[in-house]
């Protein structure tokens, strides 16, 4: 199963390499295959200063859980998208949030659902027919076997 993973999971997991979030990046490799724009590697970095003085962690220690997270992770190229799904999904996200457009557009692209804890962005897509979310109990569900 490949998921498409949000800014705002990989930033919970580096936040906490040890709580829900974090163990499903690091540990569920058997099952799940997290997908991620290229891009979020800059959001990464770009909110380092935030993710030191949020978790009270020094850089290094925010740098290794980056590792952690991010090692688990296939980031994708951006020029791998086909341009008619860059156009919808920047359609579906305009009024909502348009910094979430690569997450619709690599959702179209490669069929697979985003995990995402970005609820405003989740009720404005659902409003408009798109529905292709996965709840991080649902993810937790699926690695430990629970139907």
């Amino acid at each position: 199963m490949r998921i498409i993973v949000d800014a705002n999971i990989v930033f919970s997991g580096i936040l906490n390499t040890n709580g829900k979030i974090g163990n499903l990046l690091i540990n569920s490799q058997s099952r799940i295959t997290f997908i991620a724009p290229d891009f979020l590697r800059k959001e990464i970095q770009k909110h380092y200063p935030k993710l030191i003085k949020i978790s009270g962690l020094s850089r290094e220690q925010v740098a290794e859980s980056e590792f952690r997270i991010c090692k688990q992770i296939t980031f994708i190229s951006e020029e791998q998208i086909k341009p008619a799904h860059w156009i919808a999904a920047e359609k579906l996200v305009a009024d909502i949030d348009p910094k979430d457009t690569h997450y619709v557009a690599y959702s179209k692209q490669f069929r697979c659902k985003i995990w995402s804890g970005d609820k405003v962005l989740m009720r404005g897509l659902e409003k408009k027919g798109f529905t292709n979310f996965i709840t991080t109990n649902d993810l937790y569900k699926i690695v430990e076997g629970i139907d």
